[in-house]
């Protein structure tokens, strides 16, 4: 390989690089939300796959029943995490290409993946 074709490599790597790091930390400002048993409890997830907030409506929560509680907030914060791979996984993407699907040689990985 060409020193100069070496050169356009290391700046292509470069320059994805810091496109990565700029999806990471606007996935840091992102979040998204889920919800379950007809919106009575709510989840919000950030991008980086952190539950940030729950909410609860009062009129569900019932001392008799807490196992039911217990699955809508499981439920509701398993749904967050998924929305929020799924949004981190697209933006991604849509940076690194065909280099998410294991372009990569050699088992190199992009940071942060």
């Amino acid at each position: 390989m060409k020193k100069s074709g070496m050169m356009g490599i290391l700046k292509q790597a470069q320059k994805l690089q810091e496109d990565i790091a700029k999806v990471q930390a606007e996935l840091e400002t992102l979040t998204v939300e889920a919800t379950s048993g007809g919106g009575v409890v709510t989840a919000k997830a950030s991008g980086k796959q952190e539950i940030v907030e729950i909410k609860i409506d009062p009129d569900v929560i019932d001392p008799q029943d807490a196992e039911m509680l217990e699955d809508l907030v499981t439920s509701a914060v398993n749904q967050a995490l998924k929305k929020a791979r799924e949004m981190a996984d697209e933006k991604m993407s849509a940076v690194a290409g065909g280099l998410m699907g294991g372009g990569l040689p050699g088992g190199f990985k992009l940071p942060g993946m």
